[in-house]
C-alpha cells in the first residue's frame, strides 16, 4: 500500500525568508506566507493541509507590493476558484482590503486580472458591490480594474434570476 506523502513547502527559489518576530510565521522576501503561495499557485491540495495544521485563513500579507492582501486575494488574482471556496469555507474575509489608498478586495483583484469566473464567484457568494460603479469610496477607479464591470453584470443577472421564480410548468416575475 503506497502511503502519501505529505506536501513539499517550500519559498520561491533565490528569495530570502525571515521569521516574523510578532507571529512567529515564516515570510518570503514579498512578506508572503506559505499559504499565500499555494494559494496565489491555485495548489488545493498544499491550501488544505496548510489550513488543516493551522495557518492563518486571512493572514495579510507584508511586503512593499502586496501590503494587506490575503490568501483570497492571491487566489482571485490567479482565477483558483476551488482553492477561493476553501478559504471561504475556512473562514477568509471576503470583503478584506490591501493597505493603500484603493484598498482591493478579493473581487477587485480577480477584476483586475481579469478573472471572469472568479469574479462571477465572488458576487455569486455575496462579494460587496456599491450600487454605482464609480463610488471610489469603495472602488478602485474603473481604468485600473478593468474587469470590474463584470461584477456589475454578474450582479444584475443574479438580481433577475432571483426575481423569477419557476414552477413546473411556468415562470413568472415575484414582484
Amino acid at each position: 500500500m503506497l502511503q502519501e506523502q505529505p506536501v513539499a513547502l517550500s519559498f520561491r527559489p533565490n528569495s530570502f525568508r525571515r521569521r516574523s518576530m510578532e507571529t512567529g510565521v515564516d515570510r518570503d522576501d514579498r512578506g508572503w506566507t506559505q499559504l499565500h503561495i499555494k494559494a496565489r499557485e491555485g495548489d488545493l491540495k498544499a491550501v488544505k493541509e496548510l489550513l488543516d495544521q493551522g495557518a492563518d485563513v486571512n493572514a495579510l500579507a507584508c511586503g512593499p507590493k502586496s501590503k494587506g492582501m490575503t490568501p483570497l486575494h492571491l487566489a482571485a488574482k490567479g482565477g483558483h476558484i476551488e482553492v477561493m471556496d476553501l478559504l471561504l469555507e475556512r473562514g477568509a474575509n471576503m470583503e478584506a482590503r490591501t493597505s493603500g489608498a484603493c484598498g482591493w478586495t478579493p473581487l477587485h483583484a480577480a477584476a483586475k486580472e481579469r478573472k471572469r469566473e472568479a469574479v462571477k464567484f465572488l458576487v455569486g457568494n455575496g462579494a460587496f458591490l456599491p450600487d454605482d460603479i464609480t463610488d471610489s469610496r469603495f472602488n478602485p477607479p474603473v481604468q485600473y480594474c478593468h474587469g470590474l464591470e463584470w461584477a456589475y453584470e454578474e450582479r444584475k443577472k443574479l438580481s433577475e434570476d432571483t426575481s423569477l421564480s419557476c414552477g413546473d410548468t411556468s415562470c413568472s416575475s415575484a414582484n
